[in-house]
């Protein structure tokens, strides 16, 4: 069995460096929303460098989330924490629970909500590290005070990266 090839050394020192980043557990998200959402920037493609982006995802009991979607620069991935997150596959709507992961590649079609009437918490995965701070925020405005036009919103998807489809 092969496998690939590690990617060329990006640091060439001798005896490492101290560099790690921790976040504790406790530390405040930092955006929170009016219908009970709250998003942890865990690692900002900012800080990785372009590598990946990684956030917590909490959701509370009121249905939120967006609907099918894809991206063409990004991959995205999700990773159940705890209670019930509904996914769309590309296919169909599946519940996912607590150890439940999904891979969408860049061009996937994929979507989420909370339909649950409970809280649920998720990892969101983005490769490579896409700027997806101003999207969460931005949004979370917007909700706020209706802030978008219509060419608004075209233009601010667009930037983001993220067209939206009909399931068929």
């Amino acid at each position: 069995m092969s496998f690939p090839a590690y990617p060329p050394d990006r640091y060439r020192g001798a005896d490492g460096e101290v560099s790690a980043v921790l976040r504790r557990a406790g530390s405040p998200p930092e955006l929170t929303t009016p219908t009970g959402n709250a998003t942890h920037y865990l690692a900002t493609g900012a800080l990785t460098g372009g590598d990946f982006g990684l956030y917590r995802w909490d959701m509370g009991a009121t249905p939120s989330g967006p609907g099918p979607h894809f991206h063409r620069s990004i991959g995205e991935s999700f990773f159940v924490l705890t209670g019930t997150v509904r996914w769309y596959d590309g296919a169909r709507w599946v519940d996912a629970g607590p150890g439940d992961f999904l891979y969408v590649p860049p061009g996937g079609v994929h979507g989420f909500r909370n339909e649950s009437g409970g809280p649920a918490s998720m990892l969101l995965l983005f490769t490579p590290g896409a700027p997806r701070e101003d999207y969460f925020e931005t949004l979370a405005h917007a909700a706020r005070r209706d802030a978008m036009t219509e060419e608004e919103r075209a233009a601010f998807y667009l930037r983001h990266d993220t067209f939206w489809v009909d399931p068929a």
